[in-house]
């Protein structure tokens, strides 16, 4: 429904001003290193979220496995249960690692208490998939109390609704993994409309892709370990993105 040019000597275009208070995507706009004070940066995107909820947008948060590795899942599930999240969009990697550690305590194979790999450990990631995908998904593993904490399990009880699109390399996969990518990406166009502001953690392959996806007026956060992940999504013109290397 939205007009499209198709021919002419070119396209006038007027950027919105920039208001003059202070506002973290105003400063660190394409502004993408390591050496930032990000203490700043996250409390202004906080911020950031409250006036994204108070404007009736939505928040969509974009998850990669990394999360749970690093430790960042347990505070992420307490913002989906407190209601800052609104939208989950990620793959097959995620929630098995999100799952695993809920009911074997451990992250592909190692304890999530003491950072060491459990013997055998190797397995768990498949036991994962198979114990819940016998239960007929994360729904049902979670009515019938076979997960108990955990992202997925917070977004089941809340509830808010959640996308996990298939990859070629995935294992298993879940059951709740839409295998075809097309229609993968379908449904995460539907889950994006009405959204304000899109966090994007630790994923290369969702992130981008999720980037491809938004209009270029969504404010997004984008954090990675490797700077390239950001500078990629700003590449594609993405122009309100903040982007934190940690």
């Amino acid at each position: 429904g939205e007009p499209v040019a198709l021919r002419g000597h070119g396209i006038r275009v007027r950027p919105p001003e920039r208001s003059r208070d202070y506002r973290v995507f105003g400063f660190m706009s394409n502004d993408i290193s390591a050496e930032i004070n990000k203490g700043i940066a996250i409390a202004s995107t906080a911020r950031e979220m409250r006036r994204t909820r108070e404007a009736g947008e939505k928040i969509v948060l974009v998850a990669g496995p990394a999360i749970v590795h690093s430790g960042g899942d347990v505070p992420l599930a307490r913002l989906v249960r407190e209601g800052w999240i609104d939208t989950v969009l990620t793959g097959n990697a995620f929630a098995v690692h999100d799952m695993e550690k809920s009911i074997v305590g451990t992250s592909l194979g190692v304890c999530q208490m003491s950072g060491r790999a459990v013997e055998g450990g190797s397995r768990n990631h498949l036991f994962t998939i198979n114990a819940v995908n016998r239960r007929g998904g994360i729904r049902q593993a979670v009515e019938s109390g076979l997960l108990t904490s955990g992202v997925m399990y917070e977004c089941v009880r809340r509830p808010i609704p959640f996308v996990l699109a298939g990859s070629i390399r995935d294992d298993g996969p879940l059951k709740d993994v839409i295998t075809d990518v097309v229609a993968a990406q379908k449904a995460y166009v539907e889950a994006l409309r009405d959204c304000g502001m899109c966090l994007m953690l630790a994923s290369a392959l969702h992130a981008i892709s999720v980037g491809n996806l938004l209009p270029a007026r969504v404010r997004t956060v984008c954090v990675d370990m490797t700077e390239s992940v950001p500078v990629k999504l700003s590449n594609r013109g993405t122009m309100q993105a903040i982007g934190l290397v940690t």
